[in-house]
């Protein structure tokens, strides 16, 4: 079975939120600088060619294109389907959560959902990338997975924590502490209001990295429709600012 999208056609996501066609934007005009920015939709298509870089040999980004029905395209159609992919996620993340970025060339590019924001009415955006295998394994065992473990392992505070979708960093830009200045600019953020952060890894070597940063594995879960099972390491940062501090900060401020 064929795609959807044809091969000199850009998937949008115009129907489902009134947004512009996700073409290819001009770079933004940014002065250079290693600090971290929040973006917006006018830049979603840069960060999200560097997300696709950084996840290019990654399992689970390669888990929704590398399927038995798919065996038949070039690996340059699945590049593209895998950059599509990366653009309507980068463009949701846009509108429904928030978007970290370092250096004007998007070298390393975060993804998150702050507390009490969620997705569940623009996940289907998906749906006309993806063949039937993809589809499937996207929407009836990756998403559902997602959403019962992390209800399972935060209970109460599910809709009360930050959640790291997506951390990458283009290889070309690795080594020079750019994830380091993105996990810490929002746990920071996580402290001061007192709040945990939530992640997923599929890559075991990235544990010992998030444990520098106080993440700790709670729950190890599996996909298993592909060749061999993939594994998805759950970790959790609890707030770092003690209670009493929290408490303290939010008390109304008296005029002396």
């Amino acid at each position: 079975m064929k795609p959807i999208i044809s091969n000199n056609s850009t998937l949008t996501i115009k129907e489902k939120i009134n947004t512009p066609k996700l073409s290819p934007l001009p770079t933004a005009s940014v002065e250079t600088s290693e600090e971290v920015r929040t973006i917006g939709i006018s830049e979603h298509v840069q960060a999200a060619a560097s997300l696709a870089e950084a996840f290019a040999k990654d399992e689970i980004s390669r888990y929704f294109i590398d399927t038995n029905d798919m065996a038949a395209y070039s690996d340059e159609y699945k590049w593209k389907l895998h950059v599509n992919i990366m653009r309507y996620i980068t463009a949701a993340h846009c509108y429904k959560g928030i978007v970290t970025t370092i250096e004007p060339d998007h070298d390393a590019v975060a993804l998150w959902m702050p507390p009490g924001a969620n997705m569940d009415d623009i996940w289907t955006i998906l749906r006309s990338g993806m063949v039937t295998e993809g589809r499937t394994r996207f929407f009836s065992e990756l998403k559902p997975l997602l959403h019962q473990t992390k209800h399972d392992v935060l209970g109460v505070k599910e809709d009360d924590s930050y959640y790291l979708v997506y951390l990458g960093t283009k290889p070309s830009a690795r080594g020079k502490g750019y994830a380091k200045k993105l996990i810490e600019h929002m746990t920071g953020t996580a402290d001061l209001e007192g709040k945990a952060t939530y992640l997923e890894s599929s890559a075991a070597p990235n544990i010992s990295y998030y444990r520098k940063y106080g993440f700790m594995e709670k729950k190890i879960v599996e996909c298993t429709r592909g060749e061999k099972k993939l594994l998805l390491h759950i970790m959790v940062r609890e707030s770092q600012m003690k209670g009493e501090v929290v408490e303290r900060m939010s008390l109304p401020i008296k005029a002396i």
